[in-house]
């Protein structure tokens, strides 16, 4: 089993920044990538950011220039760092990890831009 923990939701005000953190742990043997997805307020849940086990990422073009995602693989760790936040960007955000087989959802951390 793999278990998923984030952190670093909160209330921000409009071009403010957050860092928000996923730590994975159990058996993540076979990964493949670790990324952020968000649901905001009536909508679908969306794909943010990626992150994969080589390397690579990728970013929804409604982030791009804004988010950076970033992994320490020491800690099994995956951040996401929002930059220049916009009332648009709140939602609950959701860490997901892929692996060879099934994937993973964390709990949801919720992030509202507000002034």
């Amino acid at each position: 089993q793999v278990q998923l923990v984030e952190s670093g939701g909160g209330l921000v005000q409009p071009g403010g920044s957050l860092r928000l953190s996923c730590a994975a742990s159990g058996s993540i043997f076979g990964l493949l990538a670790m990324g952020w997805y968000r649901q905001g307020p009536g909508k679908q849940r969306e794909f943010v950011a990626d992150i994969t086990s080589g390397g690579g990422t990728n970013y929804a073009n409604s982030v791009k220039g804004r988010f950076t995602i970033s992994r320490d693989n020491a800690k099994n760790t995956v951040y996401l760092q929002m930059n220049n936040l916009k009332p648009e960007d709140t939602a609950v955000y959701y860490c997901k990890l892929q692996r060879v087989g099934r994937d993973y959802w964390g709990q949801g951390t919720q992030v509202t831009v507000s002034s």
